[in-house]
């Protein structure tokens, strides 16, 4: 995509900008001045576009760093035009800026003239969590027939980042020509109506919902309000849409009534059109099932670890039912799949321990997810260690919510508790009412981090379990940097 076209799409202002301006190719569309690439497009973003589109929070004035995007190499930049005039410091460059009203509605625009020239389906997916596992499965599966599939990068699931996955068709030298379906998360943590905006940008043909839970009580309140906003999805659908729904999850299967077209269910416990019987999960790192479809059953495995992973796993299959996909495809694409990077990650060390790294996010209902499959799985384990972080944007209740995790982790059968930060001294009083007693608090993850890589001995299973915002990533950095991973040369990874 040139200049020119992405400035018409998005209806910009460019009266000064040059010909052989307009003529350069874009290779890329940038929302960070510190990470931006040559010949990328740099979006300004400001705290009233912010506010705009919803988000929660205060946020810096990405104008001030305009010089900067452009020293590094960005062709251009998307301003706002009103905190563009007057301001000599930009003025001076506006040969190079595209002029807006609102920088985040530029952006998603954009995305959305793309999308609709592209015309392609769209997969859409939500959910209080699994998502990101939920997205990589499903491209896997339509990837293991043929199918060029677009998918959202890491968990970009908000308004910033679906439409830059969506540009991802423009950038590099591709062109949506090259694509065959997009498979997108799509977020929410406030009540200002998320994933309705992002179904209004690329309206999905197939909705997935995967589960409620109570995630951004900060912002929502209740999980009545968390289930009516992840229901945008279904409402949001294209006329003639699949709506998916988790059977099991008693806020999912009633959002069939919002939705008029066909309905596709999976599940274990009650009846669903995708299901899992014959379940096995005492091997960590994998699970043993029979896959039932509309077109029949075989048996199946996925490397993955828990139940959780294994209703991922349904809904992707799911998925590939309504693109007529044959039964034995779809399990044999599953045999292959892998865990996103820290969402569940089994790594076995050449010290004869192993660590489930899950530090990507957390919430209740995955922590304790999370707990009962290593309680499952490493029944052989010498000591089974949780390592949870403090959990986030949970309201009100979040110390209650702490304790409650805490306690059931105490009748999980895990032998080993470590707390991190904050409320997770709530989780540990909760295990120690529950009657464990090997339990530890940290005020931060770097404490726990250096008592970790004394600790380890030959035949433990540990679970690291927290959110980005909590830095539990570190204490699996240090014990990688530490000691080597099985059937490694090097002496640990650097850090």
């Amino acid at each position: 995509m040139k200049v020119r076209e992405a400035s018409l799409l998005m209806g910009a202002i460019a009266e000064d900008v040059s010909a052989e301006l307009f003529d350069k190719e874009i290779t890329g569309f940038s929302i960070d001045s510190r990470s931006v690439n040559a010949g990328e497009v740099f979006f300004a973003l400001s705290q009233e576009d912010y506010a705009r589109a919803g988000f929660n929070g205060t946020f810096a004035d990405a104008h001030e760093y305009i010089e900067d995007a452009l020293a590094k190499g960005a062709i251009a930049a998307v301003a706002r035009e009103k905190r563009v005039r007057g301001d000599r410091k930009l003025t001076a460059l506006q040969d190079r800026l595209l002029l807006v009203d609102d920088v985040i509605a530029a952006l998603q625009m954009l995305a959305h003239r793309v999308y609709e020239a592209w015309g392609k389906p769209v997969v859409g997916i939500t959910g209080s969590a699994g998502k990101t596992t939920a997205k990589e499965l499903t491209a896997h599966l339509l990837n293991s027939t043929g199918s060029r599939v677009l998918k959202s990068e890491r968990n970009y699931n908000n308004g910033l980042g679906l439409p830059l996955s969506v540009l991802r068709m423009v950038s590099e030298g591709r062109s949506p020509e090259q694509f065959d379906v997009a498979v997108l998360e799509m977020g929410m943590s406030s009540p200002t109506h998320e994933i309705q905006r992002l179904c209004r940008i690329t309206p999905p043909d197939i909705g997935v919902e995967l589960m409620i839970a109570p995630v951004h009580l900060e912002y929502l309140g209740s999980i009545e309000n968390i289930a009516a906003a992840k229901a945008e999805l279904v409402e949001g659908l294209k006329p003639g849409g699949i709506a998916i729904l988790n059977a099991d999850d008693e806020w999912v299967i009633r959002m069939r009534d919002k939705h008029q077209g066909r309905t596709v269910t999976f599940g274990m416990e009650n009846p669903a059109d995708v299901a899992a019987k014959q379940i096995d999960t005492s091997h960590l790192g994998l699970v043993s099932f029979r896959l039932q479809t509309p077109l029949g059953e075989a048996p199946a495995t996925l490397p993955m670890s828990g139940r959780h992973n294994l209703m991922n796993a349904l809904a992707a299959a799911a998925v590939a039912t309504c693109f007529e996909l044959e039964l034995a495809r779809i399990a044999a694409a599953l045999s292959t799949a892998k865990p996103p990077r820290m969402r569940g990650e089994v790594l076995d060390f050449a010290a004869g321990f192993r660590v489930v790294d899950d530090s990507y996010n957390s919430n209740p209902r995955s922590l304790i997810n999370m707990v009962r499959t290593i309680s499952e799985g490493g029944t052989n384990s010498r000591r089974r260690i949780v390592i949870a972080g403090e959990m986030l944007e949970l309201g009100p209740d979040e110390a209650s919510l702490h304790r409650k995790s805490g306690r059931e982790i105490g009748r999980a059968g895990v032998d080993v508790l470590w707390g991190v930060r904050g409320l997770a001294a709530e989780i540990v009083a909760g295990a120690n009412e529950a009657g464990l007693t090997e339990t530890t608090f940290f005020e931060t993850s770097d404490e726990a981090a250096r008592a970790i890589v004394k600790e380890l001995r030959e035949g433990d299973l540990v679970l690291v379990k927290g959110s980005r915002g909590v830095a539990t990533d570190r204490i699996v950095t240090a014990i990688r940097k530490q000691f080597p991973l099985a059937g490694s040369d090097d002496e640990g990874e650097e850090a």
